[in-house]
């Protein structure tokens, strides 16, 4: 069983810990970690983007954040992101390669396999922009089932209208342009 740090709405830990199914069925306050894996391209910038297994708890199918993960309780979101890109993208990063980005607030409620999903979020957001060849990269089966570079424009475009391909949070796009300055 996963536990995380409850938090203030700053992301601060508030001494208290959670199960990760209980912070997903009451929507209690927790962080995550988000690490975008960018590289240049012709028109700015493509954006590495995970699709997700079939049997995650939330958006399976689609297309999300090129890694990304809970907070495990005591643990800091720059060790949560190199552990999650790690372990779902087979890439070893070091510290100094993840550019911290910024934060942003993700909240929702919605239905996934017949049952209420609760999210309440505080994410830190972090960007790696060393050379990544998709054929090299070791996927976590039971995280994601492939990976695709798209343009980051696209995306951004798209998900202002269609939700059916992509989850990725609009929040996280924003914080990562903002960085690129885009």
């Amino acid at each position: 069983m996963e536990y995380f740090d409850i938090v203030n709405e700053n992301g601060i830990p508030t001494g208290k810990t959670v199960s990760r199914d209980i912070a997903h069925s009451e929507g209690i306050l927790h962080r995550t970690a988000h690490v975008w894996v960018v590289k240049p391209s012709d028109h700015g910038f493509s954006i590495l983007l995970q699709k997700r297994n079939m049997e995650k708890d939330s958006f399976p199918g689609q297309y999300d954040t090129s890694s990304a993960g809970h907070i495990l309780a005591g643990e800091e979101p720059m060790k949560s992101a190199l552990r999650e890109l790690k372990e779902e993208l087979g890439i070893e990063a070091e510290p100094e390669q993840l550019h911290y980005a910024g934060t942003f607030r993700i909240k929702y409620e919605k239905e996934f396999h017949g049952k209420l999903f609760r999210d309440n979020e505080v994410a830190t957001v972090y960007v790696y922009e060393e050379p990544v060849e998709i054929d090299s990269l070791t996927l976590q089966k039971s995280e994601v089932s492939e990976v695709r570079w798209f343009d980051l424009d696209e995306v951004w475009n798209e998900i202002k209208t269609d939700r059916s391909r992509f989850c990725v949070p609009t929040g996280g796009l924003e914080v990562l342009k903002y960085f690129l300055n885009m």
